[in-house]
């Protein structure tokens, strides 16, 4: 199950800042699942049971650490001489009862998940069946990316107590193929295949205010129906009619008034390639003035999106409103206000947030989207999101609605203070760098946490999952096509790298499955990938080649499937890989309504 973490070439950037960030006091508790989930997918068992034995040692107050300090020490059971692995397994699952005992919870998944790989002379799979099925009864009470390891774990503890029928069930909802250990682990719950892309969540559509409907994985985005007493009013289209279409049957059953106006955030493909099913004749679609510039930017642009919204390769988009917002605005439909302020806002500069302020809601669509712009196209505004933080602060609203799942989650309105100080002091980090020649590597390599994150433990996942895209747009933006460090001077073409490395192999194909075999089993799965996309230019039909480039793919589908969903969208692509849904179907999972608090 793991291995010694031998040197890697290459630090692993993300799991080390929150390495630090967890050692500092009142860690958030999603900043501190995330660092279980990147040692976890980074198959470094030794490195956290090291990691939470010595915080655990250090607060022995919080029970929490203890049973992530026995989690990792089950894991390595079988590294253990064999006459030990007995006594060492039951010292990890005391840790893990200790913990249970004194805060069921979170302890109880970690607790579940442990007991469902214990071997069957523990006698514990009935105690892992009860963890886990208590887990899912009470899955609203737990972070996101919980179930799909809850199903596994429950499949492997009903396939040792013989429970044939249910340990299969188990296993479908998982959206695993198998039980093997080899095949790559995902805790994400989001979900990817070929017919409908990438989605976040489950489809579900969402009260989150009276009379405020969110539409949550149907599509790659969100989109959302505000009911006035005049009709409804859509916040966004999705990629496609058919997922809007879809969304519409649910909300349907709660509404049956007629859309009479659509307002797009901005005119990003994934906000506009469903207005077909909305914008039928009569009904008003309102957008930014400066909406024409984004499309120019993203339909000149070769991406192909199939990967990240499913179908056909990509459209031309076209968006055609009926009224264009240059400058704030109050607009009334129905009972409902709508306050809306355009915004030079992170990822386009046609950005237009939408203020209900009845509700104390604002829409955001993608101003603070990590990637700080799509990194395949020519955009994104730091300078435009810090200013567009100031605007959605000075509104004072009591909930913020982003245009992805996880955002809403995470870049709550009171994570937007320490979120943004960070950012300004990353800002000028990166700036002084540029201008004292420093290389793009170097700045990544630093690894900055500014100080002020300290004071705002909410603020410090948002952070790390933006820090690395916010350094590259920066430093992209303020340098020229040749580099400090020489890069950009002269180019070379893959072909001509994988020939020169071939004649350093001695013309041999097994120095590089060597080679990528060594940077695998240390960890170096980016590097290992790439040197063997370069073998195979010598050595197209390389079995071995072959199979390590999917062994590659799949540790980097392993690595990012938490934090950085474009880059888990593109290697699952490049390995022609699918993530089914947590409950299989035909087509979209079972979708539902749920309903949740109104904002304070």
């Amino acid at each position: 199950m793991s291995r010694p973490h031998t040197h890697a070439i290459t630090p692993d950037l993300t799991l080390d800042a929150l390495k630090v960030a967890v050692r500092w006091p009142n860690p958030d508790s999603q900043t501190l699942i995330s660092l279980v989930g990147q040692f976890l997918a980074s198959r470094r068992d030794h490195d956290g049971f090291a990691y939470f034995q010595e915080r655990a040692t250090a607060h022995p107050e919080q029970p929490l650490l203890f049973a992530l300090e026995g989690l990792f020490q089950a894991r390595l059971t079988r590294s253990q001489p064999e006459i030990q692995r007995l006594p060492w397994l039951n010292d990890a699952i005391a840790k893990l009862d200790r913990a249970v005992a004194q805060a069921p919870g979170l302890t109880t998944y970690f607790r579940g998940i442990a007991l469902a790989d214990a071997p069957l002379v523990l006698g514990r799979a009935d105690t892992a069946v009860a963890d886990l099925e208590w887990v899912l009864e009470h899955h609203e009470l737990f972070p996101n990316g919980l179930l799909r390891g809850a199903y596994r774990g429950l499949a492997k503890a009903y396939t040792t107590l013989g429970r044939t029928l249910q340990a299969q069930t188990a296993l479908e909802r998982s959206g695993y193929a198998s039980l093997s250990d080899e095949a790559p682990q995902f805790t994400t719950d989001a979900w990817m295949t070929a017919a409908d892309g990438y989605r976040f969540v489950q489809p579900k559509l969402v009260e989150m205010a009276p009379r405020i409907y969110v539409a949550q994985g149907y599509d790659f985005a969100d989109f959302a129906f505000v009911l006035t007493s005049e009709g409804i009013v859509a916040i966004d289209a999705g990629s496609s009619p058919n997922h809007v279409q879809a969304a519409l049957a649910e909300l349907r059953k709660i509404s049956s008034l007629p859309i009479t106006h659509v307002i797009v955030t901005h005119a990003h493909f994934d906000h506009i390639g469903g207005l077909a099913a909305l914008a039928e004749p009569g009904v008003q679609v309102i957008a930014s003035a400066k909406f024409a510039d984004e499309l120019r930017i993203m339909n000149g642009t070769g991406v192909q999106v199939r990967a990240f919204f499913g179908g056909a390769e990509k459209p031309t988009f076209g968006l055609h409103p009926d009224r264009l917002v240059a400058a704030p605005e109050c607009l009334t439909i129905g009972d409902v206000e709508f306050a809306l302020v355009p915004v030079a806002g992170g990822e386009t500069a046609d950005g237009l947030l939408v203020h209900l302020p009845a509700s104390g809601v604002v829409f955001v669509g993608d101003v603070a989207m990590p990637q700080l712009g799509a990194p395949f196209l020519p955009e994104g505004s730091l300078e435009g999101l810090l200013d567009a933080m100031d605007v959605i602060q000075g509104l004072d609203p009591a909930l913020l609605i982003h245009g992805h799942p996880p955002l809403t989650r995470l870049f709550t309105i009171q994570v937007l203070p320490g979120l943004k100080a960070a950012l300004e002091a990353l800002h000028a980090d990166v700036v002084e760098g540029i201008r004292t020649g420093r290389t793009l590597v170097d700045l990544l390599h630093q690894n900055y946490l500014p100080d002020v994150l300290q004071a705002h433990p909410a603020a410090v996942l948002p952070f790390i999952v933006m820090r690395d895209n916010v350094i590259k747009r920066v430093y992209d933006q303020r340098t020229g096509y040749w580099k400090p460090d020489g890069e950009g001077i002269e180019e070379l073409a893959p072909a001509e790298w994988a020939a020169a490395l071939n004649l350093l192999a001695g013309g041999n194909e097994q120095a590089f499955v060597r080679s990528a075999t060594t940077l695998l089993a240390q960890g170096d799965a980016t590097l290992a990938h790439k040197l063997v996309e370069l073998g195979l230019l010598c050595y197209p039909s390389s079995p071995e080649l072959l199979a390590l480039r999917r062994q590659a793919l799949d540790r980097l589908r392993e690595l990012y499937q938490q934090l950085n969903p474009f880059k888990f969208i593109v290697y699952s692509d490049w390995a022609g890989a699918e993530l089914p849904p947590l409950v299989s179907s035909t087509g979209f999972a079972a979708r539902t309504t749920v309903l949740v608090a109104p904002a304070p």
